[in-house]
């Protein structure tokens, strides 16, 4: 928000605060005697062994921290708020969102709720028949596509790291007929993401004739995240959001992961200007490239800091050959499609 403010591309009447969801709004979907757990965990500053053990948090995967509960249940607001202003007839961006990995009853992968689901049942019931989520994050979003397992009036689909955690999401995983998941190769490059999109994720979308879409978008499948090992740019990410968000309106866009601070910041502050219709500067001004310089990161060393990082908004493409294994996923949808 910052970098947008800097380049002059937010003001007061672009953006809304998101309020936090009430417990008995979060119940809609989170087991209630879980949420009243995670409060009182965050109110005592502890939680008790048999609870951490059942419910998840309070470890090093899901961190109890001052304010957990008030940053999870916001991040369920502001994604409700995203899906009632993106009825309006807009694209809406919430970058706090995008917690696809919060289960029913138990935190997982530092999410504690799922705000994505929130999102598509805030849709869902405002009279969309057909929502379509399609996530990019570098990570499988297992939860979204269990919380809507063979729900005809959402079709999940996912572009991740194939054999990265949570380890879900094979090429034949299809849940009850509402998922379809693209698990890719380490490396992936623009060309390949871009097939993918153009001649898997677009027609399948297509296809389903959604009236909304919901759209994850993760920086940790960029070049240089530390916890991932694909190297997309972030113009194909970009080119990925706003081709997927054509296909309907209300688009609502989430944020996701993403573990490098200067690859996110340029990423998601590229993507407002992209939705908001902006020209992105070849170069930024001072004030951006110092606030740049300003952030620090503990897991990406200095000497794999890339100057364009600090100087920049849009990455150089990432262009390459596209892989047998990236043309077998496309010809395993086909079967699919076919069969």
């Amino acid at each position: 928000m910052e970098l947008c403010e800097l380049l002059g591309w937010l003001d007061e009447t672009s953006f809304r605060p998101a309020p936090a969801a009430s417990v008995d709004r979060l119940a809609t979907f989170h087991d209630r005697d879980y949420i009243e757990e995670l409060r009182a965990a965050d109110q005592a500053g502890n939680v008790d062994r048999a609870v951490r053990e059942h419910r998840n948090f309070g470890n090093l995967e899901n961190p109890l921290f001052p304010g957990v509960f008030e940053r999870a249940a916001t991040a369920v607001g502001g994604s409700i708020l995203a899906a009632e202003l993106a009825l309006e007839g807009r694209a809406v961006f919430h970058p706090a969102g995008g917690t696809h990995h919060g289960r029913r009853d138990r935190a997982s992968g530092f999410c504690y709720f799922n705000d994505p689901v929130f999102a598509i049942l805030a849709l869902l019931q405002r009279g969309c028949s057909r929502v379509l989520y399609v996530d990019v994050d570098a990570h499988h979003c297992d939860g979204v596509q269990d919380a809507f397992d063979g729900d005809p009036r959402v079709l999940m689909v996912s572009i991740h790291e194939s054999g990265r955690w949570p380890h879900t999401g094979a090429v034949g995983d299809r849940g009850a007929g509402s998922a379809l998941n693209l698990p890719v190769p380490a490396g992936l490059n623009d060309s390949e993401f871009r097939c993918l999109v153009e001649e898997v994720v677009l027609p399948a979308g297509a296809a389903f004739a959604p009236d909304a879409v919901v759209i994850t978008c993760g920086t940790d499948a960029l070049a240089g995240d530390p916890l991932s090992r694909l190297a997309l740019s972030n113009v194909a990410l970009w080119d990925a959001v706003t081709a997927v968000g054509g296909l309907a309106v209300p688009a609502v866009v989430l944020g996701g992961g993403g573990y490098n601070p200067w690859t996110l910041a340029r990423c998601w502050t590229g993507l407002w200007g992209r939705l908001a219709g902006r020209d992105i500067p070849g170069t930024l001004p001072t004030a951006a490239r110092q606030l740049l310089a300003g952030l620090e990161c503990d897991l990406v060393d200095e000497d794999d800091r890339r100057p364009e990082w600090f100087s920049t908004l849009a990455d150089e493409p990432n262009s390459g050959p596209v892989r047998a294994a990236v043309r077998d996923l496309v010809a395993t949808h086909d079967r699919g499609t076919n069969a």
